[in-house]
């Protein structure tokens, strides 16, 4: 049976839904897909793609950017003021999927989509299907992550989340509590352990906005994404690099952790430090990478992220 569906007119009226227990629903690229594979048995749903309040970009006082969580990935990614001031973010949007799931797929739901891990989408027992552990710690992982230690292992598949995590954007969150804030990494804090959950998004809250600081505007910017097939994937690894005029470096890998996960602070600031030679990157990539913990078939992403990060290293120290 469909599940009831009733499109909200604004913010509040979808909160009013989602405490009867409707879940929130944009584009649907992930959510239709996860309710089918029966991750999510939503009996009922609010459409917010439509939401007033949810949609646009806005520029802040001080030379900021607020982006509705409703926003389209293709419009995300061709924005103007996106393109010139934080070119990484959209970079990232614009190498989601295909040009038809990014023109239905919204900011909001790229971070809140659910890992493509094959156990979880084939309802195997695990800790995120009503068991414990990870079946692909010991079985099939050529696409999970090599860093952190679970108890899942699955990586997040959000090429946005990279990009605003090395942007150091904020989430900005709206409940039946009223608004709260947090980082990329807050906003993961809890993706390798939480049952149901890769996010911190509390029972009848949902994605508002997020807000990216002035401070992270212009300077020095690239995403690169690897991919198993040329286009139409997720990546097996990727790499936000951004110098900010104030010469701050942040660094930032994807498809390498159940959440972005940022380069070491102590190697971004070598990198800040000034040009680098080859010898020198590579000391920082061997530093970087002592940490990784590759599973038995996965160990190319170390060669990936390394390649990624050495590259980026370089182009940044002489930026």
């Amino acid at each position: 049976m469909a599940p009831d569906f009733r499109a909200a007119p604004t913010i509040d009226s979808a909160l009013a839904s989602m405490a009867k227990g409707a879940r929130p629903i944009a584009g649907g690229t992930d959510l239709l897909v996860a309710m089918e594979a029966g991750l999510d048995p939503a009996s009922s749903l609010v459409g917010i793609g439509g939401t007033a309040d949810l949609g646009g970009i806005t520029e802040l006082a001080g030379g900021g950017l607020r982006i509705g969580a409703a926003i389209r990935l293709e419009d995300l990614a061709a924005h103007p003021v996106v393109v010139a001031r934080f070119r990484a973010l959209a970079l990232a949007a614009g190498s989601v999927g295909t040009p038809a799931l990014r023109a239905m797929g919204t900011l909001g739901g790229n971070l809140c989509q659910r890992p493509r891990c094959w156990y979880l989408r084939s309802r195997v027992p695990c800790l995120k299907n009503g068991g414990s552990g990870c079946p692909a710690k010991l079985g099939e992982n050529q696409y999970h992550a090599i860093f952190g230690d679970g108890p899942c292992h699955a990586a997040h598949p959000s090429d946005a989340a990279v990009a605003l995590s090395a942007l150091d954007a904020t989430v900005v969150i709206r409940g039946p509590l009223g608004n709260r804030t947090a980082s990329i990494d807050e906003f993961y804090a809890t993706a390798a352990s939480g049952p149901t959950s890769e996010t911190t998004l509390a029972a009848g809250e949902l994605v508002e906005a997020v807000e990216l600081p002035a401070a992270s505007a212009g300077g020095t910017q690239s995403f690169t994404k690897l991919m198993q097939r040329g286009a139409w994937d997720f990546a097996t690894v990727s790499l936000a690099a951004v110098k900010r005029a104030d010469g701050t470096v942040r660094l930032v890998f994807g498809g390498v952790g159940s959440g972005p996960v940022r380069v070491n602070p102590s190697v971004e600031e070598d990198v800040a430090s000034g040009e680098l030679d080859q010898d020198s990157v590579d000391a920082l990539a061997e530093r970087e990478m002592y940490d990784a913990r590759p599973l038995a078939l996965n160990g190319y992403k170390v060669d990936q992220a390394t390649a990624l990060l050495k590259r980026a290293m370089l182009e940044l120290s002489r930026a």
